[in-house]
């Protein structure tokens, strides 16, 4: 069985014309003799109207409240799978909507942010051997207490991802409003190049550093399961970028992708005691609380006492502020200083590996230009540096265009 994996975005499923253009694309794949899966969004601008309408009724982060917040905004992905159900049936193909539930795909109980544990395949493979297209709702899956939980802003494309991994698809394409993955945003730098393929590692690297046309997660498991994404616009019938789990890092160049993250804060926490537990105290509070932190440096002062500087995620702050508070506080800091004016530009590259003088590049070029680098990290594949986010843009095409990136 020739199983391929498509994905629709909520760009894609628009609104009832958007609908049938994405039902004749499925209908294609049929035809070519594909046994399909479909995995749909909610219809662009639903999710948004429905957390408005869960708005009306307070914004608390009671686990009691988030379940509910969940069976929500999950109803607009049951939307997108009916509809693009009947569509496929209007094309003479046959067609069955599919929910979590349905598909047994679970997942732990995080609401607004769950992780996937495991897909049944059984059913899946049950309907596929009848010939039907399974439509899937993406975004979701269920506890073991059988509560919907849903995968956080772009879970569609990891429910697609870990159906391909679970069916052992030949291809999860995922169709978007794009025509790929670029070197840069094509909005920042116009002569970003869209790159024909990209292995794994690197879109990861660019998914995590600000990049928004993958989630994460995603990428993630179709490095670990071995498949092969095409990420490809839904508007044109050209090839888009694949995303391969392997790439020969001779064959790569330097750099592959400049990305830049403004949702990016930092924070000092300044007079701390030097001992050699202070990183681990700090730290553990964060962790328990399920937040993560970026880049860290820790520095000695004149006066002996120590300074902690780390990068977080700007919507994560007020949460990261009061889960460190009481250790804080214990560990008899001076003060807490916090920074959301910054952001974090990266270049990356597997054939960094292979190549020395990135980052002493990296620096000379952001310093020739006048742009002060607050923090830095270099890795084998990547370069980030944390500056005011004023000069997020200029950097990104200072980058772009120092690395011969450019069309």
């Amino acid at each position: 069985m020739r199983i391929l994996v498509q994905k629709y975005g909520g760009t894609s499923l628009g609104d009832v014309d958007r609908i049938r253009m994405a039902a004749r694309r499925t209908a294609n794949a049929v035809a070519d003799g594909r046994s399909v899966i479909v995995v749909v969004s909610a219809m662009a601008g639903e999710t948004n109207r429905l957390l408005k309408l869960a708005g009306c009724f307070g914004n608390g982060t009671d686990r009691q409240r988030l379940r509910e917040v969940d069976a929500l905004v999950a109803t607009g992905e049951e939307v997108s799978a009916a509809l693009m159900a009947l569509a496929l049936q209007s094309l003479g193909i046959r067609a069955r909507s599919l929910t979590a539930h349905q598909v047994l795909l679970r997942c732990d109980g995080r609401f607004q942010n769950a992780r996937i544990r495991s897909v049944d395949s059984v059913e899946l493979l049950s309907l596929l051997e009848t010939g039907s297209v399974a439509v899937v709702t993406g975004f979701q899956g269920i506890d073991d207490d059988g509560n919907v939980a849903t995968l956080g802003r772009g879970g569609s494309d990891t429910t697609a991802v870990a159906l391909a991994v679970a069916m052992r698809a030949e291809e999860c394409e995922i169709f978007t409003d794009v025509e790929g993955v670029y070197t840069a945003d094509p909005g920042v730098c116009p002569d970003a190049r869209k790159l024909d393929r990209i292995s794994s590692e690197d879109m990861l690297e660019l998914a995590s550093l600000g990049a928004k046309v993958m989630q994460i997660r995603s990428v993630e498991l179709g490095k670990k399961g071995r498949i092969r994404i095409h990420v490809r616009s839904t508007f044109s019938d050209r090839e888009g970028t694949y995303i391969m789990p392997e790439i020969d890092d001779l064959e790569s160049p330097v750099v592959t992708g400049i990305a830049c993250d403004a949702n990016q804060a930092e924070v000092s926490i300044v007079g701390l005691e030097d001992r050699p537990d202070l990183l681990a105290k700090v730290f553990e509070p964060l962790a328990i609380d399920d937040i993560s932190v970026d880049l860290i440096s820790q520095n000695v002062g004149t006066d002996r006492t120590v300074t902690v500087t780390f990068t977080i995620e700007a919507s994560r702050l007020d949460a990261a502020r009061a889960s460190i508070e009481p250790v804080v506080r214990d560990l008899g800091a001076r003060e807490v200083l916090v920074d959301r004016d910054v952001a974090k530009v990266s270049a990356v590259g597997i054939g960094m590996r292979t190549h020395a003088g990135v980052a002493q590049k990296v620096f000379a070029l952001l310093s020739g230009a006048g742009i002060p680098i607050r923090l830095a990290i270099s890795t084998e594949i990547k370069v980030s540096c944390i500056i005011p986010s004023r000069h997020g843009e200029e950097a990104m095409r200072i980058l772009h265009a120092g690395f011969g990136l450019g069309a």
